[in-house]
């Protein structure tokens, strides 16, 4: 086929361990033998952050702000152990944080269905959108040990001189811990249009989760400034695409979302997200099998990525010359996702075409039998044999044959 232009770039972020293995063999061989592609390339392995001394993931960051597209490979967040193992110059903080806050998004994360695979709850048939608001509240926190009998009190002291607002918070008759935790009428605003864009994109109702019956101003905040955006902003399109806002308690919107059949999307404070985003992984049957997008409010800027780790275990075998089977579906997943919102940018219905096309490959190939082991696992549990799955490599030349296919 004739290879499709792309005019505008995007910025590739390159890894670590065996996701780097196999996010070359998924640009080499699925994407640049048929785009016509011109790629701003940022190399965020850990040996290059240390050398760099970190700068180089805030240049891949504002280099994603300058062409509105990054696509990024799994990467190490470095531990006490890593920085060992590496002779690191410092224990570096997790790329996707450092870009997230220079990008000001939020981050949404959606299963790849394959009707194949098992799913924990098995009415879920369509998928479900989680929407973090990965800004502040326990994140950001100040938490610490109080010790012995005393008052735990806290303060605003406004910078405009103005009156000091205080609240004794409890009073200790022994040892005892305290935390105290922020958001921002801004980053609350930034997450609702983001999570108001995404259900629009997706056609889905939007449900904002809370615990306002408890944390009455602070949960009421985030209550409060999404109904003021949806009613100003927002309401006539979502009555234009025949979808719904609606805010719900914590509680209720987890009973319901097992018993719904998916296709919403759900904005969750930063620790619901961050807990909900891997119940409906698990839910959906896999973490192998979930996309991740950063979306900005003004809904002109993506990062994507795979939803997972580094796949060390599986890197480790690849060293000593082993074959592995690791599922490269959501690194793939990041390609098309953010390669597609170049073209929702650019108007490249191509383009766009090319990456639903791929997508569609991927879940072809796996409902058809053919898979990697984690997947095998998922549907013949302990009668799982080796004719079930195959290597990495295996599977990645089987994808390559079935989108040569596709396209022919």
């Amino acid at each position: 086929m004739r290879k499709i232009a792309v005019e505008n770039p995007i910025v590739e972020i390159d890894g670590d361990e065996m996701t780097r293995i196999i996010w070359h063999f998924i640009k080499d061989k699925l994407i640049l033998p048929y785009l016509d592609l011109q790629i701003d390339y940022y190399d965020l392995s850990i040996e290059n952050r240390d050398k760099t001394d970190d700068k180089v993931t805030i240049d891949a960051a504002y280099a994603i702000k300058k062409h509105g597209v990054g696509i990024k490979c799994a990467t190490i967040t470095p531990d006490e152990a890593r920085v060992a193992e590496f002779g690191l110059k410092s224990m570096y903080k997790s790329p996707n944080g450092t870009i997230r806050n220079i990008l000001d998004g939020t981050v949404f994360r959606e299963p790849i269905v394959c009707k194949n695979v098992p799913r924990l709850v098995p009415n879920w048939t369509q998928p479900i959108c989680i929407g973090r608001h990965a800004y502040g509240d326990q994140y950001r926190a100040t938490d610490f040990v109080t010790q012995g009998k005393g008052r735990l009190s806290i303060s605003f002291i406004p910078d405009d001189g103005g009156p000091t607002q205080s609240y004794e918070v409890h009073h200790f008759d022994g040892d005892g811990v305290a935390m105290a935790m922020f958001n921002t009428d801004d980053s609350i605003a930034g997450f609702a249009r983001s999570c108001f864009n995404v259900a629009l994109d997706r056609g889905w109702p939007l449900y904002l989760s809370t615990k306002n019956t408890i944390l009455k101003k602070y949960d009421g905040r985030f209550k409060d400034i999404f109904a003021d955006i949806y009613e100003r902003e927002y309401k006539k399109n979502f009555a234009i695409k025949g979808i719904i806002y609606e805010h719900k308690l914590i509680d209720d919107m987890v009973a319901s979302a097992l018993k719904w059949n998916g296709a919403f999307v759900w904005a969750c404070k930063n620790y619901d997200g961050d807990v909900q985003s891997d119940t409906v992984a698990q839910g959906f049957g896999s973490l192998g099998l979930m996309t991740s997008t950063l979306v900005t409010p003004d809904g002109k800027i993506m990062e994507a990525e795979a939803a997972h780790g580094t796949v060390t275990r599986h890197y480790r075998l690849h060293q000593q010359g082993q074959k592995t089977s690791t599922n490269p579906i959501a690194s793939i997943f990041a390609w098309t996702r953010g390669l597609a919102f170049r073209g929702k940018l650019d108007g490249n219905g191509r383009l766009i075409h090319f990456c639903e096309l791929l997508e569609k490959v991927c879940v072809d190939t796996v409902e058809s039998g053919r898979m990697t082991k984690d997947l095998a696992a998922c549907i013949y549990g302990e009668e799982l044999g080796d004719e079930h799955y195959l290597s990495t490599e295996d599977f990645l030349q089987v994808l390559q044959h079935n989108l040569e296919q596709s396209l022919a």
